[in-house]
């Protein structure tokens, strides 16, 4: 065997190595986001449950970094994700996250929630205006309609500005939808409380 061969040999080994590592860090990425979705809106229907049952008045507890705060359900583009306090890459991964620093949903305010392009906000591309989105949280079922969208620049955070006396949602997600690589844009969606 030639050394231009053995050349070609190890090249061909080195990349099916690195496909067969690239593949199974893939099919892990999407197992774990997808039992961590079922397991995060079992434990949100049995909170649901929890507080229909229970009459008395308590605080509401403090909703820390990573905790599900709900699940979001926009029913005519059959998206369903579960939304988790906080931003980090790792709570991208495993579903949309409450933006840091927007009120919760349901409060008065705009509260902002983020997902990935690639995974979970996909069908967002197909979204339109007056489109319906639920937010299903412990204290109950909220429903918005999509008022607008719009791309902006990824440091364009004047979408997430207070809407004052109402409560409002933003999503937020990477744009252009099939971009490979960092995407240079960001698609919003706003919606007001129904």
């Amino acid at each position: 065997m030639s050394r231009k061969q053995r050349v070609i040999r190890c090249v061909r080994d080195l990349l099916f190595l690195t496909g067969v590592v690239a593949l199974t860090y893939v099919g892990f990425t999407l197992v774990e986001e997808r039992l961590y979705q079922a397991s995060a809106n079992q434990s949100l229907m049995t909170q649901v449950r929890t507080e229909k049952n229970t009459y008395v008045t308590q605080l509401k507890p403090t909703i820390h970094k990573g905790d599900v705060l709900g699940r979001i359900d926009i029913p005519r583009l059959g998206l369903s994700v579960a939304v988790l306090q906080g931003t980090s890459s790792r709570i991208l991964r495993l579903g949309a996250e409450h933006i840091e620093g927007t009120p919760l949903p349901g409060e008065l305010g705009n509260s902002g929630v983020a997902g990935h392009r690639d995974t979970f906000f996909r069908n967002l591309k197909d979204i339109r205006k007056d489109d319906e989105i639920q937010f299903q949280t412990v204290d109950g079922l909220l429903r918005y309609e999509v008022d607008w969208m719009k791309i902006v620049g990824p440091d364009d955070t004047s979408v997430l500005q207070s809407s004052g006396n109402m409560s409002t949602l933003t999503l937020v997600t990477c744009y252009p939808f099939y971009l490979v690589g960092p995407a240079p844009k960001r698609f919003v969606v706003h919606a007001h409380r129904s």
